[in-house]
């Protein structure tokens, strides 16, 4: 999930889209062969609410938009109904050990399966670490792709939300609705 990216890339791009939850944008690097690479995301029109979230080592100087950013497509199939296609975009996010980790185990919690937080915090190896979970998910800065929206309270319910309760019922409800039911 932590990809490097090119430190001769001077900007990032950035793209606004609308889902029927709000506007959506995405922040986009690029690797060190050249590809993109997701720093940030999140159901908000505004840079300026993405740029803070971005770790100091992949911020680079500043920010270019591109409506035609590549990885838009897979934000498309997502809210037209293919709840997996965000699965294999890459992602760069920095922190210490446990939080890169569970960012990478929150990538492993399926759509329409949601977890709880005791149950996101054994399935990170740490099944005592609760708050610790909670934090990564709060901390989480690639909302959608790094779907930190699936994690629940141990009561079931909603728990917090960067982009708001109302986005996070949203996504829930949308990959409910989507998602390949298991056998």
């Amino acid at each position: 999930m932590t990809a490097l990216l090119d430190p001769t890339a001077p900007r990032v791009r950035y793209a606004t889209v609308p889902t029927p939850p709000g506007p959506f944008t995405v922040v986009v690097g690029a690797d060190g062969n050249g590809r993109d690479v997701v720093l940030a995301s999140g159901w908000t029109a505004e840079l300026d609410d993405l740029w803070p979230v971005i770790h100091r080592a992949l911020r680079p100087g500043g920010a270019d938009e591109d409506p035609r950013l590549p990885v838009l497509s897979a934000v498309e199939a997502f809210v037209t109904g293919d709840v997996t296609a965000i699965d294999d975009v890459p992602v760069a996010q920095r922190s210490g050990p446990f939080l890169e980790e569970a960012w990478q185990v929150l990538r492993t919690v399926p759509a329409g399966r949601p977890d709880t937080y005791a149950a996101f915090a054994a399935r990170c190896g740490r099944p005592a670490a609760v708050r610790a979970a909670a934090n990564a998910c709060a901390r989480n800065a690639a909302a959608l792709f790094v779907p930190c929206h699936r994690v629940l309270g141990s009561d079931g319910g909603l728990g917090g939300f960067r982009w708001g309760t109302p986005v996070k019922r949203w996504l829930l409800d949308h990959e409910a609705e989507h998602a390949a039911v298991p056998a």
